[in-house]
C-alpha cells in the first residue's frame, strides 16, 4: 500500500513550511559558519532531514532510509564519478608539466586577468556545461584558473558565477528534456521560451563576472571585449534555441563566443593590463597562494599544441558521451536498472502537487558506460598514454586522486541523499506550495522556486523535474502561460547553481582549498540572489507588461 505524501503536517502552512526548510537551513548555516567541514555539515543536515521526514512529515522510516541511500548512490554516480575523473586528468597534466604550458598558451592570447576570465570561466566553461554539465565546467575552469595563479577564492567563486547563463541547456539540453517530461510541453517550445529569457543574462553575466573580480573601473576598461563576448553568446543562444532546438545551444554559443572574442583581441587590447590574479576586494585566500615562479620564455607552438591535447580529447569524449545517439546505442545492450525494493512505487504524490494521485518510481539506472564520468575517465587514460605514463603509475595516480577527493565525495553523496529524501518525503513540495500562494507575484516567486530547487538539488534538471509540474498547474490556475512559468523554473534555476553545496564542494576540490566552502558560499550568495531576482523581474514583465508579453512562445 503506497504511503501518501503529507504537505501540511501541522495544519498550518507557515509552520509546515518552516519545518520543511529546517534541513536546508541547517546545511547552509553550518557551511556558512566556516567552523564545520562541508562533509560533516552535510551528514548532520542529512540526519536532520531524516528526522523531519519521519517525525514531522510522517514518512515511514524504511522509506526514508531507502530514499536517502538512493540519493547517496546517485550522488556518487554520476556526479562524484565526473569530479573524480576530471581531477584525475588535471593531476596528470600537472605532473607532466603540460598544464603549465597550457597556462602559458592562455597567457599568450592575453596576459590580462579579466580577459582570461572571459575566455576560461565563461566561454570554455559554457562549452563543458553544454557538452557534459553536472559539475564538469566548474571543476575544469576552477582548476585552470588556479593554475594560472588566481587566488583560490577568485578561481572558485568566479567559476561559479560564470556557470549560470548556460546551465539551462547543459548536458546537451538535459534540463529542457526533463522539464518536457513532467509538463507535457514540447521541448522545442520550452527551449525557445528559455531562449527568450536567458540571452539578456548571457549578456549581463560577463559584465557581472568581471565586475565581481575587478570592480566597476576594471570592468569598464575592457567594456568592448565583454560586450563582444556576451553579445555573441547571447545571439547564438537565442538563434539556436529558437530556430534549431535545445540540444546544442551551449556548444555552438560557446564556440562562437570564444572565436569572436579571440578574433577581437587580435585587433584590440586594453590600455591597462590587469595582472593581479586576486579579487579586487580583500581576499584572504590570496595570502595562502604559493609564490609565483619567475616568468619563463613562452612555450613553443609544438609544446602548446601538445599541452591542449588532453583537453581536446576530453572535449571530444564529453561531447560523444553527451549525444543521444551514443547513449541510445550503448544502453541498447547494457543498461542495468535496479528497482529499489521497499521504495519503488510506494510513495504517492497527491493534490495539489499533481492533478491525480501518482506513485513515485524508484529505479537506480546504473548505466555506467554512458555516464559522462566514464567518458572523462577514458579521456584521462588516453591522455595518460599520450603523456607516456606507465600503467602502474596511472593506477597509483588514480588511487592518490581518490584520497584527495574523498571528503568531497562524501559531501556530494550526502547532499544528493538530502535532495532525494526531500523529493520522496514531499518536503520539496511543501516549500513549492508556499511559493505558489503568492498570487499576482507568482511569476517572481515561481522563478525563485526554480532557484530554490537548484540550490537544494544542485541540478537544473532535478529542479525542473521536481517543480515543473507544479509550475504548470499553478500557472493554469492563475491564468498565466504554462510555457512561461515552466521556462521560468529553469531560467531562475540557473542562478541557484552557484550556491548549491555540490557545486561549492566541486569548486573547493578543484582549487585544493578544502575546508573553505563557507567562504566560497558567502562570496557567491549575494550574486546568486540578485541575479535570480532580476530573472524574476524579467519574467514578471513578460507575464504582464506589453510589449514584453509578445515574447511568450505560442
Amino acid at each position: 500500500m503506497p504511503w501518501s505524501q503529507v504537505y501540511d503536517p501541522f495544519g498550518n502552512s507557515v509552520y509546515s513550511t518552516i519545518a520543511a526548510a529546517v534541513p536546508v537551513l541547517t546545511l547552509l548555516i553550518l557551511i556558512a559558519s566556516g567552523k564545520v567541514q562541508a562533509h560533516v555539515a552535510a551528514l548532520i543536515a542529512l540526519a536532520v532531514a531524516l528526522a523531519i521526514a519521519v517525525l514531522v512529515f510522517t514518512m515511514p522510516a524504511g522509506l526514508a532510509v531507502r530514499a536517502a541511500v538512493l540519493g547517496a548512490v546517485t550522488g556518487l554516480f554520476p556526479i562524484g564519478w565526473i569530479i573524480l575523473n576530471v581531477i584525475f586528468l588535471y593531476r596528470l597534466t600537472v605532473e607532466t608539466g603540460w598544464f603549465d604550458t597550457l597556462q602559458k598558451s592562455v597567457g599568450g592570447i592575453t596576459p590580462d586577468r579579466r580577459l582570461q576570465l572571459l575566455l576560461i570561466a565563461f566561454c570554455f566553461g559554457a562549452f563543458f556545461e553544454g557538452a557534459s554539465g553536472f559539475g564538469t565546467p566548474v571543476a575544469v575552469t576552477a582548476a585552470i584558473l588556479m593554475g594560472l595563479g588566481f587566488s583560490p577564492l577568485a578561481a572558485a567563486g568566479l567559476s561559479l558565477i560564470a556557470n549560470t547563463a548556460p546551465v539551462a541547456y547543459g548536458a546537451l539540453g538535459a534540463p529542457i528534456a526533463g522539464l518536457a517530461s513532467v509538463t507535457g510541453i514540447d521541448p522545442f517550445l520550452l527551449g525557445a521560451m528559455v531562449g527568450r529569457i536567458l540571452p539578456l543574462f548571457s549578456l549581463i553575466v560577463p559584465f557581472w563576472l568581471i565586475g565581481a573580480f575587478a570592480g566597476w573601473r576594471g570592468m569598464m576598461q575592457i567594456f568592448p571585449a565583454i560586450l563582444v563576448c556576451g553579445l555573441s553568446f547571447a545571439l547564438a543562444q537565442f538563434v539556436m534555441s529558437n530556430y534549431h532546438g535545445p540540444y546544442l545551444v551551449d556548444v555552438v554559443a560557446s564556440i562562437f563566443s570564444m572565436l569572436c572574442l579571440i578574433g577581437f583581441l587580435k585587433v584590440w587590447q586594453p590600455a591597462e593590463i590587469w595582472t593581479s590574479p586576486a579579487l579586487r576586494s580583500r581576499d584572504a585566500s590570496a595570502a595562502t597562494m604559493p609564490p609565483r615562479p619567475p616568468e619563463t620564455a613562452p612555450a613553443s607552438r609544438e609544446d602548446t599544441i601538445r599541452a591542449w591535447i588532453p583537453w581536446g580529447i576530453l572535449c571530444i569524449c564529453a561531447f560523444v558521451w553527451g549525444t543521444t545517439t551514443f547513449k541510445t546505442w550503448v544502453n541498447g545492450f547494457f543498461n542495468p536498472a535496479f528497482p529499489i525494493g521497499g521504495l519503488h512505487n510506494l510513495v504517492q504524490k497527491v493534490a495539489p502537487v499533481v492533478a491525480a494521485p501518482a506513485t513515485e518510481g524508484a529505479v537506480l539506472s546504473f548505466n555506467i558506460l554512458t555516464m559522462t564520468g566514464t567518458g572523462i575517465l577514458l579521456a584521462a587514460v588516453l591522455s595518460g598514454i599520450v603523456m607516456r605514463f606507465s600503467p602502474l603509475r596511472l593506477v597509483a595516480a588514480y588511487g592518490e586522486t581518490i584520497w584527495v577527493v574523498r571528503k568531497s565525495l562524501i559531501t556530494i553523496a550526502a547532499m544528493l541523499a538530502i535532495g532525494t529524501l526531500t523529493r520522496y518525503s514531499g518536503v520539496d513540495a511543501t516549500l513549492g506550495l508556499a511559493f505558489a500562494h503568492t498570487g499576482f507575484l507568482y511569476p517572481l516567486f515561481g522563478t525563485m522556486l526554480g532557484w530554490l530547487g537548484v540550490a537544494l538539488t544542485g541540478s537544473d534538471t532535478a529542479s525542473n523535474v521536481l517543480f515543473g509540474g507544479l509550475q504548470k498547474i499553478t500557472a493554469e490556475q492563475l491564468g498565466l502561460p504554462p510555457v512561461l512559468m515552466a521556462a521560468a523554473n529553469s531560467a531562475g534555476g540557473v542562478m541557484g547553481k552557484m550556491i548549491d553545496a555540490q557545486s561549492i564542494v566541486v569548486a573547493s576540490t578543484a582549487t585544493n582549498w578544502f575546508g573553505h566552502e563557507g567562504t566560497i558560499l558567502r562570496f557567491v550568495f549575494k550574486h546568486s540572489v540578485m541575479l535570480a531576482l532580476l530573472v524574476g523581474i524579467v519574467v514578471m514583465l513578460i507575464a504582464y507588461v506589453p510589449p514584453f508579453t509578445g515574447l511568450v512562445v505560442q
